[in-house]
C-alpha cells in the first residue's frame, strides 16, 4: 500500500484564500476550483 501525504499549506496561501472568501465575490467553489482546493476547506 501506498501512504499519501498530507498537503501543507502556507500562511500565505492561507490568507490569500481567506481574502477571496471574505471578499464574496466568488462562490466558495469557484475559489476551490481556482486554488485547488476542497470547498470544505475554503469554508473552514
Amino acid at each position: 500500500m501506498s501512504e499519501k501525504k498530507r498537503m501543507s499549506f502556507s500562511a500565505d496561501f492561507k490568507a490569500k484564500v481567506a481574502l477571496e472568501a471574505i471578499h464574496g465575490v466568488k462562490t466558495l467553489n469557484e475559489i476551490a476550483q481556482e486554488f485547488d482546493v476542497h470547498p470544505v476547506q475554503v469554508s473552514n
